[in-house]
């Protein structure tokens, strides 16, 4: 068995900073401070990984994969090098590679960009699967965590894992910045399917029932957040409701995390290190209300945290605190949704989120929803 293993470095790294995408932003990105986090999932995913020996990794030089599986005991080869910073380029001609090695299977670490770039190098060759690490992972060939992609990788090793079409996404980035959602399917790509390890691709859902649903669930939002305590909302077209309601419409990003205290906006389209630092400004202030954290799941994903939010990480939540998360969700969303899931980055705080929570579907309803670490 032959698994072919690449790594695109640069994924993810605008997401906490709050750029929404690293496409042509990488020096902007590390200007702000980001942390890259794509080498580090694929290592997490590399050692958790299990093959006989009879298998065998493919992979790229450097940050491209060998330094994800160099210290693993698991037979590899390094078949693609690449020389300075890598490029979208370099994973087209990796891939390419891969197809000429003759490999089984595609692992790439990444977010849509990467899966997009997969697959004009490969379409339906070979079957892939994607590590998620990226800002934006809408497609459908994403494991829901690092340890996910590697139970996939072995079952396909042996034989145990049946094959399907599954969308690749692209998202134009521009309009993205702009609050603007703009998805289209790229591609099918042939990928080894599970449904409790593989994310579903993001589904958009409009009708006139969710639309009043988003505004029920909206009404009961103002009533609760005149507590006098800073609020802040996540990203998605349910917490915008909020907003347009407390005539805070065309201030709120659809796209961004803002903060909300006695019904003005203190802050749009906050990153993690402004995000923490507003908590810790309000934490000065004696007599204060605890912050809440309004966050609503991506529809048929149902991933609340760790996918397209990453200014709300793990530093951020456990400053709010597990217990001053309220997630919001239409009945209709949390009915196309078996169970929610979270991937932070920390296992001890997925750990925490887990079990069961109320979500509130309504104007003074919720319902009781299953949490899954991803």
């Amino acid at each position: 068995m032959k698994i072919g293993f690449l790594v695109n470095p640069i994924a993810g790294l605008g997401g906490s900073v709050g750029l929404k995408g690293t496409d042509g932003l990488v020096e902007e990105a590390l200007k702000r401070g980001a942390k890259p986090v794509a080498c580090e999932r694929a290592k997490k995913c590399m050692q958790e990984l299990e093959l006989d020996t009879s298998s065998v990794i493919l992979t790229c030089s450097a940050d491209m994969g060998e330094n994800a599986v160099i210290n693993k005991s698991q037979r590899y080869e390094v078949v693609y090098s690449f020389a300075g910073d890598s490029t979208s380029e370099d994973t087209k001609n990796a891939c390419k590679t891969f197809l000429e090695e003759g490999v089984d299977l595609l692992l790439f670490c990444g977010g849509d960009g990467t899966a997009r770039d997969v697959y004009s190098a490969v379409g339906k060759d070979i079957p892939v699967i994607g590590i998620p690490a990226g800002v934006k992972m809408h497609s459908a060939v994403f494991a829901i965590s690092p340890g996910g992609a590697a139970k996939i990788v072995e079952h396909f090793a042996a034989g145990k894992a049946e094959l399907r079409d599954a969308e690749v996404m692209d998202t134009d980035e521009d309009a993205y910045r702009r609050n603007e959602l703009r998805m289209k399917v790229f591609g099918y790509a042939q990928t080894p399917y599970e449904p409790v390890l593989v994310q579903q691709g993001k589904s958009l859902f409009q009708s006139v029932s969710e639309e009043r649903a988003k505004e029920e669930i909206a009404r009961f939002a103002c009533e609760f957040m005149a507590d006098g305590s800073l609020y802040i909302l996540g990203a998605g077209t349910t917490t915008h409701k909020i907003a347009e309601l407390l005539g805070l419409g065309e201030e709120k990003t659809l796209l961004g995390v803002d903060a909300v205290k006695n019904r003005k906006l203190v802050g749009t389209d906050l990153n993690e290190r402004e995000l923490l630092r507003l908590l810790e400004n309000e934490k000065k202030k004696e007599g204060n209300p605890p912050v809440k954290l309004l966050v609503s799941p991506i529809g048929a994903q149902g991933f609340v945290f760790g996918r397209g939010n990453q200014q709300l990480s793990a530093k951020v939540i456990e400053k709010v605190g597990v217990e001053n998360v309220i997630v919001l969700a239409t009945p209709h969303k949390l009915s196309e949704t078996p169970f929610l899931l979270v991937d932070t980055g920390s296992e001890e705080l997925d750990k925490q989120l887990s079990g069961y929570m109320s979500v509130v579907c309504g104007y003074r309803m919720a319902q009781r929803k299953e949490v899954r670490r991803g």
